[in-house]
């Protein structure tokens, strides 16, 4: 892994009570059971190496069980808070803002409560298997209809599995959403190694690529043959990985954060040079927008990337810290004019930020950045043209950046779908569940 060695390019990172029953009787079949690996036979010989000698492939239940003293401790040191000075100025130019985060912090301490999160979650099909040395935790969600697609959803950072908890009754149960019944998804969403309830790394080298070896190896192991995969923030990059590996049985992967920045434009716009002559309107709105985003907002992921366990004491040992590290990022990429509770409410919004706590996660997320160590946006970083496997992407106008189709369709030569919709943001599953499982649906109908 080559480190940075430059300032321009450390800013090159970016760095949802009859539903939840139908999911549990869906899950009751399997639910317990050891499931087999599919014959060997269906997998390549490149992700089958994710699976180590030796190693438990058991499926096993996965329950969440926080203990009572774990939340007391939060919500002591919650109260023992110590504020900085206000900032001075007007707006967020310095950050979140102190009265913003107060009200955040104090809510957090006072009025949400955790168990109503965690039943949620327990409420689903959860499971864990062991892929590589590392325990792997995921939902599984499978559909009532006979010939439902597999499709495994990636979260990013400062998210998790909870951004995708909206979706998975429109798209295991289209019909009861207005869906088709042939548009039926069975769903995993799995924790990427080093958040939430997945093991943490001991060893270096987990970066998208071993990541994209082991959503292969998960899948076959569930016994799945052939899926798809969907995936924005990290989720988009370990799609990338998992498309340019080409396993047997991915038919297809869709993205709502493409790599598409073309290679003669990466320096400019890492450089905040102005945009260059001959770029289309909508080419010239994208270059800008990453241009500010790189020169202004991209600080986090220059962290991550070059110091995680640095920034890792701080969000393992300040509840205010790590709430104010992610709250910023989730309030300015929702579409939601730095409002997010418009969008997604505050209690869903402190079940993320919570989980990122109770797991002790700040600095294990985080190393996933230093492991990336590449640019996300870049055509020719994430080496797109090596993709082969058909691409969808749906475009969402409060990404991080609006990806234009010309950019898109220079980057990902197998593209069959281009979406533009007309509200959300990043986290569009969190945001918009509606449109998101209505874009899976068009989007994948014609690989089943």
């Amino acid at each position: 892994m080559t480190q940075l060695t430059t300032v321009s390019n450390i800013f090159r990172f970016k760095f949802t009570a009859a539903g939840i029953l139908s999911l549990l009787l869906l899950a009751a079949p399997n639910y317990g059971q050891t499931v087999p690996i599919a014959d060997a036979s269906t997998t390549s010989s490149e992700p089958a190496k994710a699976t180590k000698l030796g190693e438990d492939t058991a499926v096993r239940p996965f329950h969440i069980n926080i203990s009572e003293e774990q939340l007391v401790e939060l919500r002591q040191r919650i109260a023992a808070t110590r504020w900085p000075d206000k900032e001075t100025v007007n707006d967020e130019s310095q950050g979140i803002r102190l009265a913003e985060m107060q009200a955040l912090v104090h809510y957090w301490g006072n009025g949400y409560n955790w168990r109503n999160g965690e039943a949620k979650l327990n409420a689903l099909p959860e499971f864990v298997t062991t892929i590589d040395g590392v325990d792997i935790q995921f939902i599984h969600a499978r559909s009532r209809e006979p010939n439902a697609l597999p499709l495994i959803i990636t979260h990013g950072w400062p998210g998790s599995p909870l951004e995708c908890l909206k979706v998975i009754g429109p798209l295991t149960d289209p019909v009861a959403y207005g869906g088709r019944a042939d548009d039926a998804f069975d769903v995993v969403i799995p924790a990427i190694p080093g958040y939430g309830f997945s093991g943490k790394p001991t060893d270096l080298g987990w970066n998208p690529d071993r990541v994209a070896r082991a959503w292969d190896v998960l899948m076959k192991r569930l016994g799945y043959t052939r899926y798809v995969a969907q995936g924005g923030d990290h989720g988009s990059v370990i799609s990338d990985a998992l498309a340019r590996l080409a396993p047997p049985g991915l038919l297809g992967i869709h993205l709502t954060m493409p790599a598409t920045i073309p290679a003669n434009l990466v320096k400019g716009i890492n450089s905040g040079d102005p945009a260059p002559t001959g770029l289309t309107d909508p080419e010239r709105r994208a270059y800008n927008t990453l241009s500010t985003f790189f020169g202004r907002n991209a600080a986090y992921g220059a962290v991550m990337v070059t110091r995680p366990q640095t920034i890792g004491y701080a969000l393992t040992d300040s509840p205010s810290g790590l709430a104010a590290w992610t709250y910023e990022k989730i309030a300015e990429w929702t579409d939601s004019d730095g409002h997010p509770e418009r969008v997604i409410s505050r209690d869903d919004i402190l079940d993320d930020i919570t989980l990122y706590w109770l797991t002790d996660t700040g600095a294990s997320s985080s190393r996933f950045y230093w492991e990336n160590n590449n640019n996300n946006f870049s055509a020719a970083a994430q080496k797109t043209n090596e993709i082969k496997v058909p691409v969808a992407i749906t475009v969402f106008p409060r990404e991080i950046y609006r990806a234009p189709e010309s950019w898109s369709r220079q980057a990902y030569p197998s593209l069959y779908y281009f979406h533009e919709v007309a509200k959300g943001g990043h986290f569009a599953a969190w945001e918009q569940p509606e449109i998101f499982s209505t874009e899976m649906r068009a989007a994948f109908r014609s690989l089943r």
